[in-house]
């Protein structure tokens, strides 16, 4: 429900708020595909680590339904928050689509907001929940800037540990 709050409310919101001047201008024809280009990467990779986090984890987004297994699988290997990054290239893509500075403000309150949140909040509680494992996912993998090789430490010998304790 968040991130159709973050990606779709709030935007339209802004955007009914504020007019929409279509076609954005001034290349009628390349910004569109490239928002739309953002857009599209920006989903792909909610709906991929959403099913991720079904399959692997055994949980959900929802803090009432949280993941039960530690996921390092995927795009998960690569960069540890593939989620806000999805959903900053939404947000990014809508900006580019729309030709919009206030929804730019808006992506830039958002990111802004997580550049605490995630570090404050969210990790203190995932090494908490994870331990050991999470703390060497988090020194070899990046928070938001993917790394080009994916790593190979953890994945399956982690999740074997984590069924074993959770039996």
């Amino acid at each position: 429900m968040l991130p159709g709050m973050v990606t779709v409310v709030i935007p339209a919101t802004i955007l009914y708020g504020t007019g929409l001047a279509w076609p954005p201008q001034p290349w009628n024809s390349i910004l569109p595909v490239i928002g739309s280009t953002f857009i599209f990467l920006g989903l792909a990779l909610m709906v991929w680590t959403n099913r991720l986090f079904i399959t692997v984890g055994k949980g959900t987004l929802a803090p009432w339904n949280p993941t039960q297994k530690l996921v390092v699988r995927g795009v998960y290997r690569h960069v540890r928050n593939p989620m806000i990054v999805g959903v900053f290239c939404i947000l990014l893509g809508e900006t580019i689509l729309f030709g919009s500075w206030r929804l730019f403000c808006w992506l830039a309150f958002f990111f802004l907001v997580n550049m605490f949140y995630i570090p404050l909040a969210e990790e203190p509680g995932l090494a908490k929940q994870f331990g050991d494992d999470y703390l060497l996912y988090k020194k070899n993998v990046p928070r938001w800037i993917p790394r080009f090789t994916p790593w190979e430490g953890l994945s399956d010998s982690a999740e074997l540990k984590q069924e074993g304790d959770l039996a």
